[in-house]
């Protein structure tokens, strides 16, 4: 795949950005971009156009933004491209056999997990939360399953007991623009089938994941914390208000389940405890938990639900 390129590139949140970028200063040819349309936002709920899309609008990109792929005139549409291969980064749409076919390199897909391992929707999450010790990215030569295509390249990256899903997002964005270009440089790539050991299933993030149970061990929940940041983010009430939890770490401590037992604070859970480093009232800026309770009434002994 070497030289320059005609591409179409389909992605639309944040992470596919640096892959677009990269490409563009690869010195390929972007034929089109596809991109989610354009979603209310914001207080107004004013239409605004995705990351992707907004990226190629300011560098003059030719965008394309279906509800969907399944209608023929909207593959011809494509087809006639005559692109020579297809880069797709978190597009959001199922690509049809028709499309898949019609690059004459095949469709490349940047996915945020070292593959069998997440397919899905929230690869970078969901690995935090399991508490994998690393992850990675996989490029893959699509075909018609959820990311059951063939890999061309990976590369593995830690997880700590630190890492965030912001800061895992950020480093797997900057790695798979790196991969994808590698990939399209190269001239004999070996396309190797994914085993079959080992597959899971990365589901989308739900809101309600957020809410903090603490009948689960608090290192289930120290994860979560990781894993939603910054969304949906992590969160308990209290007194009808939203405490969300920015921050948490593990205490060897011990009580009933949901019990305020310092002043830090922590929390008992089902195994050990969750002290509450970084919080957010609701409407009021970040601040330590200490300081946080200095103006909050939730007193040693209280029984959070």
């Amino acid at each position: 795949m070497t030289g320059r390129l005609n591409l179409v590139f389909m992605g639309s949140p944040d992470f596919s950005v640096a892959a677009l970028q990269a490409l563009i200063a690869a010195g390929h040819q972007i034929v089109c971009v596809y991109a989610q349309p354009p979603r209310p936002a914001g207080r107004g709920h004013k239409e605004t156009p995705c990351p992707v899309h907004a990226f190629a609008l300011e560098h003059g990109l030719q965008v394309r933004t279906p509800e969907s792929l399944k209608d023929v005139a909207e593959q011809q549409a494509f087809i006639d491209l005559k692109a020579d291969a297809c880069v797709v980064a978190a597009y959001g749409l199922i690509l049809p056999k028709p499309i898949l076919d019609a690059p004459r390199l095949g469709c490349l897909n940047i996915h945020a997990s070292l593959l069998p391992r997440w397919r899905g929707a929230a690869p970078i999450q969901r690995a935090i939360i399991a508490g994998d010790d690393q992850s990675g990215v996989t490029i893959m030569a699509m075909d018609e399953g959820l990311d059951t295509g063939a890999i061309l390249l990976a590369q593995k990256t830690p997880i700590t007991s630190q890492t965030t899903a912001a800061d895992l997002h950020d480093r797997l964005a900057d790695l798979g623009a790196k991969l994808i270009v590698q990939a399209l440089e190269k001239n004999n790539l070996t396309a190797t089938p994914q085993s079959q050991q080992g597959v899971t299933y990365a589901t989308k993030l739900d809101r309600a994941e957020g809410r903090l149970d603490w009948s689960l061990p608090a290192a289930e929940l120290e994860r979560r914390v990781r894993g939603l940041n910054p969304w949906p983010g992590v969160w308990f009430e209290h007194g009808g208000t939203r405490i969300k939890v920015l921050a948490a770490a593990v205490s060897g401590q011990s009580g009933a389940v949901g019990e305020v037992l310092d002043g830090l604070p922590s929390i008992a859970c089902a195994e050990d405890a969750l002290t509450l480093l970084r919080v957010q009232k609701q409407g009021r800026g970040a601040m330590a938990g200490g300081d946080f309770l200095r103006g909050f009434d939730l007193p040693v002994g209280t029984i959070l639900t």
